[in-house]
């Protein structure tokens, strides 16, 4: 027969200096861990969302990014006819080719950070149908004229409508304010292609072509076309892998989430176990009575597993609600990290998902567990004899 769940309850709440450390610091361990979970996947969003996979980067075979990459104009000529790319009403091909390059700018706080400028034609809103004007209009080609994001505008000195960004001999007047609905490009300031090229003196060349396609049939026979073509001599890839590649800079926060929560976790699952070895030495009377009545060394093992795993759930669910009311609160906004490939700044949200949550939640259980089980195995040998003889 097992030991009603009711007692240990019972007992966590008479004892409630001990439960509420061993809770706060659960609450704390499992707060931190989700805190750095949500950044790394914040990154992983930004790096991922909406691309699409109908949209190949051509860039210089072996270049990592398209900084580091460079096409000349007559191979975006030939790029430009190859069968499979999608035409506009008129019978232009959506092939855009774009120049990046990267300037040193003030944020808000007076610090300096990298950030991406793209050179772009018309066409290149066409290619990409996710992007809107949300504030002032388009960017003239031809023209020293700029459009931002919502997110460089809010974190950038004279990034906001009708100022102008200035980055040693470059500048650009913001005339737009643009929405790329979470993706990479809301980290990017666009400008004309020609005048970036003027401005930054890197000649007619482009660093990428990025090609609309019309299926996935089309896309993959213009990436083979692009690696078999010896005129061209360049490397074709969908947007989505592209930026899956650029995923290098989460994955080192990744590894530190899993090392701080491990290391934190060690040390909770230590303060539990105290908190059990505790809660056993001042019961042993009690758990002799519970022998006496019948119940088996089984019954007493699982039920202070079961108190422990029940401290553990409580401070999970405390630390993972402490982690979405600070997120909340606290890192609503845009915040930025380096992109390691581009050196760039990358701007993105904290991303505290459901799945996050849950995995916190289990995570304070297993912690729970570990603490737990040896206290539980000590109570569960204890005789019944020596134990009602302790005073």
């Amino acid at each position: 027969m097992p030991i009603p769940l009711k007692y240990n309850l019972r007992n966590l709440s008479v004892r409630k200096v001990s439960t509420g450390m061993t809770v706060f610091v659960i609450a704390l361990v499992v707060m931190v861990f989700l805190l750095v979970m949500s950044l790394a996947e914040g990154i992983k969003k930004t790096l991922t969302k909406s691309v699409s996979d109908r949209d190949v980067i051509v860039m210089r075979t072996g270049a990592q990014s398209e900084m580091q990459s460079f096409v000349q104009p007559e191979q975006f000529e030939t790029l430009r006819t190859l069968p499979g790319v999608e035409r506009d009403a008129r019978g232009e091909a959506l092939a855009s080719p774009e120049l990046v390059v990267l300037i040193n700018i003030p944020k808000l706080d007076g610090k300096k950070t990298n950030v991406q400028v793209r050179g772009v034609l018309p066409v290149a809103v066409a290619v990409r149908p996710g992007i809107r004007i949300v504030e002032g209009r388009m960017l003239a080609p031809g023209t020293d004229e700029a459009i931002v994001p919502k997110n460089v505008r809010d974190r950038f000195e004279n990034a906001q409508l009708g100022k102008t960004i200035v980055a040693g001999s470059e500048r650009w007047t913001v005339v737009g304010v643009f929405d790329a609905g979470g993706t990479p490009y809301d980290s990017e300031i666009w400008t004309d292609l020609h005048n970036l090229q003027g401005q930054s003196k890197r000649g007619a060349g482009y660093s990428s072509v990025t090609m609309r396609v019309a299926d996935s049939s089309a896309r993959d026979r213009i990436i083979a076309s692009v690696k078999g073509d010896q005129r061209v001599k360049l490397e074709g890839k969908t947007e989505k892998k592209y930026y899956e590649e650029q995923m290098s800079t989460a994955a080192p926060i990744k590894i530190l989430a899993y090392l701080v929560g491990i290391i934190m976790a060690i040390g909770a699952s230590f303060g539990a176990m105290n908190t059990m070895y505790a809660q056993v030495s001042a019961r042993t009377r009690e758990i002799g009575t519970l022998r006496a009545l019948g119940f088996s060394r089984r019954s007493v093992l699982a039920s202070f597993v079961l108190e422990s795993l029940a401290l553990a759930l409580i401070g999970g669910l405390v630390g993972s609600f402490f982690a979405w009311a600070f997120v909340k609160v606290f890192l609503a906004g845009p915040v930025g990290t380096q992109n390691f490939r581009t050196f760039s700044d990358i701007l993105f949200n904290f991303a505290l998902t459901p799945a996050l949550l849950v995995g916190g939640v289990v995570f304070s259980l297993a912690m729970g567990l570990f603490g737990g089980l040896f206290p539980a195995f000590r109570a569960a040998r204890l005789k019944i004899v020596s134990a009602l003889r302790e005073i």
